[in-house]
């Protein structure tokens, strides 16, 4: 059962960054959030209904729910979508790959469990494999505003989506339904996400075309009603930071797509920049052995 929701996993969200590439345009992005997480929260709410399984929930769980829907399904989605106007998505699956380094950190701060000695080698990887992966963007642009926001809104939204983490960890250990907490912070996320678009004076009129409602629909359904269903489950299964060991895997699928359609050229730099990033997670698991037995246990 584990090696199966891994497997969604990466396979999804390798392939959701090029759908965020296709809603690129003249929507807002806060509009394509919000249609994106509407879609997705209200197919989660109908279905549950229909099967008779979304449980209740306390207020105080409601809340919760409300917190994780910000982290997850609105402020980082946020600063993706900004971010993708200034650098490539396949580089921001890059980035987001660093959710295993924040993991270690925000399960310390809020569960107490301290990082291994490992951590420091793993960090130290992947800060210089970010700063190889973008030196010769860096050095070309000038170290242009834009394309230095473009990874900070990257590494912010990994933060927040390293966040909800915890809160479904959370929920979890209180024997809370991953499908019903993820209905609700769904939900939640979306109307704050609307909420903004509103007070920005955005238009809510989509982008009538098949490659943006394609995009959108995938995004709503696998790349959220599905993928983030299966990895929930997993962070409640197996843990946080094992759960994360998916973000090694789905940026080379990300980055093989956006060579396709996004046209992005390997250079040298950006190989190294990979490998030293990749390496980098690789090195925060121990017993790489004991963790596949416990992939491979149903």
């Amino acid at each position: 059962m584990n090696a199966l929701l891994y497997g969604l996993v990466v396979a999804i969200w390798g392939t959701t960054w090029i759908a965020i590439f296709l809603q690129q345009g003249s929507v807002a992005a806060p509009v394509s959030i919000f249609w994106r997480f509407a879609v997705a929260s209200l197919t989660m709410i109908v279905v549950l209904v229909a099967l008779k399984r979304l449980r209740r929930i306390t207020l105080w769980d409601h809340l919760f729910c409300l917190l994780q829907g910000c982290c997850v399904f609105c402020f980082n989605f946020w600063c993706f979508y900004t971010a993708a106007a200034w650098i490539n998505t396949g580089l921001e699956s890059v980035i987001f790959s660093m959710a295993v380094l924040y993991n270690a950190i925000n399960s310390f701060l809020f569960f107490g469990q301290r990082p291994p000695a490992r951590f420091w080698t793993a960090a130290l990887l992947g800060l210089l494999g970010i700063v190889t992966l973008f030196w010769d963007d860096l050095l070309h642009s000038g170290w242009s505003r834009e394309l230095l926001l473009g990874i900070g809104l990257s590494a912010l939204g990994t933060y927040g989506f390293s966040l909800g983490n915890m809160i479904s960890l959370r929920h979890q250990r209180r024997g809370l339904e991953t499908m019903t907490t993820n209905a609700w912070a769904m939900l939640y996320g979306t109307l704050v996400m609307g909420a903004i678009a509103l007070g920005r004076g955005d238009s809510f009129i989509p982008e009538w075309t098949v490659s943006y409602l394609g995009a959108l629909l995938y995004l709503a359904l696998f790349g959220s009603v599905i993928a983030f269903g299966a990895y929930f489950t997993l962070v409640g299964r197996i843990g946080p930071g094992r759960a994360a060991y998916s973000t090694l895997l789905f940026p080379l699928v990300a980055l093989s797509i956006s060579t396709v359609y996004e046209g992005y050229v390997w250079q040298m730099n950006g190989v190294l920049g990979l490998l030293l990033i990749l390496s980098g997670n690789l090195v925060m698991f121990a017993k790489p052995e004991t963790w596949f037995s416990r992939l491979k246990t149903a």
